[in-house]
């Protein structure tokens, strides 16, 4: 296993910084361009070495382009979609295509070079209309897009959130609670809610356990976790001894209130995330939670697009929507 001093070593920074950054300490003084690059190399040295380039691939290099619905400041306050993006960059390269990267706030006019396009997050149907016009195979990531004819690839929420509750159910525990997370699409037109939530909310309520003021929701991000657990330690005389945290990101921020409030963790409260990126191997305790494949995710948004670059016949769209795993580790019994 990648340890916290192989991160250091290759970042060329000190192990406490790697520490300090993959648990988002908000008293360090760092500049974001160390905190990508040791997020960067926390995610690279968990990958398989890449595969030698075929001796088939084109000799002609055609470019795919990643538009994330976040700005590059963003992806490093949320490390799902920058892994989701190193995943399809790998894939992207062992097949040989360049990659043009877009953020939120870019332009749009590399498109235009662009031969294929993987759009990473939320977009709102005026903003699919947008990347239409360029007309250039497209695929979604992280979105049900096939109702608006566009290949996707997902994750399956429903059962993954089941999965938790059940494993919190059979300790025969009191009661559980959840900080889900609050979305929009990337222009800010839409509000969309946590799928997490949805599914918690009517699993609990069928049981009768479902407890509205033990949930909070709010931005995915450290600072957003820290806040909403904190407001649950003030509110609540008893907080229930399991929780379900939409991400990781949301779940180092409530560790660090529980830790601020002496709440023991597991032993009072169990936390089990989502997500499993970096972040959830390195804090202490480290993070259950659940695996959402992400590198894979990445990899099926490529192979989509190759298919479709290669295809001499119109595509029909379709749906990848992957399984998860649930991974137990130190925040829960």
């Amino acid at each position: 296993m990648t340890t916290i001093k192989d991160i250091a070593q290759a970042a060329g920074v000190s192990p406490a910084t790697v520490s300090r950054v993959l648990n988002y300490d908000q008293s360090l003084s760092v500049s974001d361009q160390t905190r990508k690059k040791i997020f960067d190399t926390a995610e690279q040295l968990n990958y398989r070495k890449l595969r030698k380039k075929s001796k088939k691939q084109r000799s002609q290099t055609q470019r795919i382009a990643i538009i994330e619905w976040y700005t590059e400041q963003e992806e490093l306050d949320d490390l799902y979609y920058h892994s989701i993006r190193l995943g399809l960059e790998k894939k992207a390269q062992v097949l040989g295509y360049d990659i043009v990267r877009i953020f939120n706030n870019d332009s749009l006019r590399q498109l235009e070079e662009a031969d294929g396009i993987a759009a990473l997050g939320k977009f709102s149907p005026k903003q699919i209309r947008e990347l239409q016009q360029f007309r250039r195979p497209l695929v979604f990531v992280d979105s049900d897009t096939l109702s608006q004819g566009h290949s996707c690839v997902t994750t399956d929420f429903e059962h993954s959130v089941i999965e938790v509750l059940d494993y919190f159910l059979a300790q025969d525990l009191s009661g559980i609670g959840m900080i889900a997370g609050q979305e929009q699409t990337a222009d800010k037109t839409v509000q969309l809610p946590d799928q997490r939530l949805t599914t918690f909310r009517t699993y609990l309520s069928e049981k009768g356990l479902y407890r509205p003021d033990w949930v909070k929701a709010g931005r995915f991000s450290s600072e957003s976790g820290y806040q909403l657990m904190k407001e649950l330690i003030e509110q609540q005389s008893q907080l229930p001894p399991a929780f379900f945290i939409s991400s990781d990101a949301l779940a180092v921020g409530a560790l660090r209130a529980l830790q601020e409030a002496g709440i023991s963790v597991p032993q009072e409260v169990q936390i089990v995330s989502f997500n499993d990126t970096s972040l959830a191997k390195y804090i202490f305790p480290t993070l259950s939670t659940v695996t959402v494949f992400t590198e894979e995710m990445g990899r099926q948004a490529v192979r989509i697009l190759d298919q479709e670059l290669k295809s001499e016949t119109e595509t029909v769209p379709y749906m990848v929507k992957l399984g998860t795993k649930l991974t137990i580790r130190e925040s829960s019994r």
